[in-house]
């Protein structure tokens, strides 16, 4: 009696474990981050940073993406954001902004993606833990690094200056 018991113990744990990488995997929920996306979330942190840092003649965007995964609709993009304000006269010498990482929600209305919510981490004492709080564990030890080097962005965004003062 008692091998037989051990043979249905074993059978319906490997069962439950079976199905529980079945399950995970069809509830995954992980979504690519298209070009149109990228240009929303750029073209929305230099708005939302209008009037925040002295004026320049341009200001630029570029961002890392950690990752995205699509919930009841609303998609979260994990990234991060280096800003920068130029003038001509500087040229590819950044007058002010920021790098930072950031969780941005887009939805789809009309088949056009809008923004729906923007959050940062704290500064200071508080970044660490508030950056574990609004990204998932995966991308927070990820974004934590990267805030070292700006996530290495300063080459694409000396790039786009130089593009603009080509013009």
């Amino acid at each position: 009696m008692l091998p037989c018991l051990k043979r249905i113990t074993v059978i319906t744990c490997s069962l439950l474990l079976l199905l529980a990488g079945c399950t995970s995997f069809r509830s995954s929920n992980e979504v690519k981050v298209t070009s149109e996306m990228n240009e929303l979330i750029s073209d929305y942190i230099i708005q939302h940073y209008e009037g925040v840092y002295p004026e320049t003649d341009k200001e630029f965007e570029v961002h890392k993406i950690y990752g995205a995964k699509e919930t009841g609709g609303v998609t979260s993009v994990y990234l991060y954001s280096l800003f920068s304000g130029f003038n001509e006269k500087t040229k590819t010498e950044g007058q002010s902004g920021h790098s930072v990482p950031a969780v941005i929600k887009l939805r789809s209305e009309g088949g056009k993606y809008v923004i729906s919510h923007y959050k940062e981490p704290r500064d200071g004492a508080d970044f660490k833990r508030s950056l574990y709080k609004i990204f998932p564990r995966k991308y927070a030890g990820k974004a934590l690094e990267d805030t070292k080097n700006s996530a290495g962005l300063q080459e694409k965004m000396k790039q786009k200056a130089e593009m603009w003062l080509r013009k």
